[in-house]
């Protein structure tokens, strides 16, 4: 039997958010170990299926990219909501995405979002706006000398035709202007992967 749905964006991200949430190994960190859910519009959502509680979803992203017009809509600016660091299960206050690493390990699990997507190849690309490397920069190398899983929720939507690597060189040439792109695996959590942990499709 064959069903064909669409989904907007939101709906994509709650999609991924719950198949990110139910995932073995996040259960098994939030039982036993640390999870670090870094600030990002997917992952606002992965926040509240975690949580079990909503958020203002405007209050937990980073490294916005707007245009300078036009402005932005009137209205109270949403108060940012400190990052979300779990030692099994409950939220330490006193840690936050760049500090968590010092305390986790093995078996762990650092979620992180992604601006592009090279599904055939398997690679996000996260932006870099930030000369210190931004959150990826500052926590990459512990992710990957720690053994922490490293999940990487990402809607199709960010899907790129282009090879990551060539285009993140682009990015980063001294004569490139904007922010830098860097080609990050890890597990990849798209529409396509939700559906399989979800519901075995």
């Amino acid at each position: 039997m064959k069903r064909q749905v669409v989904l907007t964006v939101a709906e994509s991200k709650r999609l991924i958010a719950k198949a990110v949430a139910g995932m073995d190994v996040v259960q098994r960190a939030l039982r036993e170990g640390m999870v670090v859910i870094a600030q990002g519009t997917t992952n606002s959502y992965v926040v509240e299926e975690i949580l079990g509680r909503k958020i203002d979803k405007r209050a937990y992203v980073t490294g916005r990219t707007t245009p300078k017009t036009p402005e932005r809509a009137p209205g109270e600016e949403a108060k940012p909501i400190p990052d979300i660091v779990l030692r099994r299960g409950e939220i330490v206050k006193e840690l936050n995405r760049i500090t968590a690493l010092d305390h986790m390990d093995r078996g762990d699990v650092y979620i992180k979002g992604c601006n592009a997507l090279d599904y055939r190849n398997r690679v996000a690309g996260i932006l870099i706006g930030a000369k210190d490397g931004g959150t990826i920069g500052n926590t990459i190398g512990r992710i990957v000398g720690k053994r922490i899983h490293l999940i990487l929720p990402v809607g199709l939507e960010k899907l790129v035709y282009g090879d990551i690597a060539e285009l993140s060189r682009r990015a980063a040439s001294t004569d490139a202007e904007g922010p830098r792109l860097m080609p990050v695996t890890g597990t990849i959590v798209t529409e396509i992967e939700a559906l399989k942990i979800l519901a075995g499709v």
